[in-house]
C-alpha cells in the first residue's frame, strides 16, 4: 500500500491506557505493515492495534482520542503537536475504508440481479410456461364451452348461426363425415371469411359456401382445409395468445374466460382471413377421406392453374371416391339460412 509505505518511518509520543482506571502512560508510536505498534521508551512493544480496525472518539478535535474498533476501554490520545501522526492515521483509515468490502453494496447489486432475473423470466418465460401448462390441462369440454361462448358473442356481429329443423340433420352428417363427429359444424349468416375453427373442434362454415355451389364436395374441402389449420395451431393457443397471460391465469384459477375477453377475441376472429395450408398434405386429407379435390380446387380457382396439384391427384387416385353427402341432404342443408 503506497501510504504504507510513505509513513513507514513516522514516530509520535502518544498518552494510551490498556483500562480506563490505570493512569495513562507516555508511549511511542509509529506505523508497522499492518499496525500501529505501541512501545514503551525502551521501545519495548506494548500493542498492536490493527490499522484496519481504529476508531476515532472525536473526529476534528484534540487531543484526537482513539481506540481499538469495538473496544473503548484501551485508549490512545495525541495532542496537536503530533498532527503530522493524526493525519497519517486518518488517511491510512480513509484507505483502509474505501477497499474494505461494502456489503449494503454488494447486497444492493445482488437485489439488482435477482430482481432483473425474476423480470426476465416474468417477461420471457413465465407466459409461455403458463399457457402450454394451460392447454395441457383444460379439459375437451370446457374447450367446447369456449367455443359455444364465442359463437354467442359473434352472433351480434354476424347474425346467429343458422337453424333449420330439416337442415341440421344434413349438418350433422357432413360433420360426421368429415369431422368424425356430429355436431361440429356451425353456418353462420355473414361475417367469417370461408371457414374458421374454434375451441372445441368447432368449425364455422360461411353460408355462401353452401348456397353458391352445387357440389357438396366444395363445401367439403374447405372444412377440410380448416381441419389442418386447426392442427397447425391449437385454437385455444390462438386465443390464450390473443388475450395475454391474465386471461390464462383466469382460466386455471377460475375456470372461466371473461366476458370482455371472449367479446374482442370473437371480434378478432371475424377479421381474419384463412392461412394458406399446405398443398400436399391437404392432398393426403381428400384421398384419405376419399373425397374429390377437384369441385374444391376450381372453387379456389375457376381456371385450375393455380389449384393444378389437387385437381391432378383426382386423376392420379385409384380409390373409389364416396360423396360428402348425398343429394337429398345437400339439397336440404342449403336452405339451412332460408336459402
Amino acid at each position: 500500500m503506497t501510504a504504507l509505505k510513505k509513513y513507514a518511518r513516522l514516530e509520535a509520543t502518544g498518552l494510551w491506557r490498556e483500562r480506563p482506571e490505570e493512569q495513562r502512560r507516555e508511549v511511542i508510536v509509529s506505523v508497522g505493515n499492518t499496525s500501529l505498534i505501541i512501545s514503551d521508551s525502551k521501545d519495548l512493544p506494548l500493542a498492536h492495534w490493527s490499522l484496519a480496525a481504529i476508531a476515532r472518539a472525536n473526529p476534528g478535535e484534540f487531543p484526537a482520542r482513539y481506540h481499538p474498533d469495538g473496544d473503548a476501554e484501551e485508549s490512545l490520545e495525541f495532542t496537536e503537536s503530533e498532527a503530522e501522526m493524526v493525519k497519517a492515521i486518518e488517511k491510512l483509515r480513509r484507505v483502509i475504508d474505501r477497499r474494505r468490502p461494502k456489503p449494503g453494496r454488494l447486497r444492493l447489486v445482488i437485489s439488482g440481479l435477482i430482481l432483473a432475473t425474476l423480470c426476465a423470466l416474468a417477461v420471457f418465460w413465465m407466459p409461455q410456461a403458463v399457457q402450454t401448462y394451460a392447454l395441457r390441462v383444460v379439459p375437451e369440454v370446457k374447450r367446447v364451452e369456449i367455443g359455444l361462448s364465442l359463437i354467442e358473442k359473434m352472433s351480434s356481429l354476424s347474425g346467429a348461426p343458422c337453424h333449420s329443423d330439416s337442415a341440421n340433420t344434413a349438418l350433422d352428417q357432413l360433420s360426421q363425415r368429415i369431422l368424425g363427429h356430429a355436431g361440429r359444424l356451425r353456418v353462420l349468416p355473414n361475417g367469417v371469411q370461408q371457414t374458421a375453427h374454434l375451441p372445441g373442434g368447432l368449425i364455422l362454415v360461411h353460408r355462401e359456401l353452401l348456397e353458391d355451389y352445387d357440389d357438396p364436395d366444395v363445401v367439403a374441402g374447405y372444412i377440410l382445409a380448416e381441419t389442418l389449420r386447426a392442427k397447425q395451431r391449437d385454437s385455444l393457443q390462438l386465443m390464450l395468445s390473443f388475450t395475454g397471460t391474465l386471461s390464462v391465469f383466469r382460466l386455471l384459477t377460475t375456470g372461466q374466460v371473461s366476458e370482455t375477453t371472449l367479446k374482442q377475441y370473437a371480434e378478432h376472429l371475424l377479421l381474419q382471413s384463412p392461412l394458406p395450408v399446405d398443398r400436399d398434405l391437404l392432398i393426403e386429407q381428400f384421398s384419405a377421406q376419399r373425397l374429390r379435390a377437384a369441385p374444391y380446387a376450381y372453387a379456389i380457382d375457376v381456371t385450375g392453374e393455380q389449384t393444378l396439384s389437387l385437381i391432378e391427384a383426382d386423376d392420379a387416385s385409384s380409390g373409389q371416391f364416396i360423396p360428402s353427402l348425398s343429394d337429398n341432404y345437400w339439397i336440404r342443408l342449403q336452405t339451412i339460412c332460408g336459402g
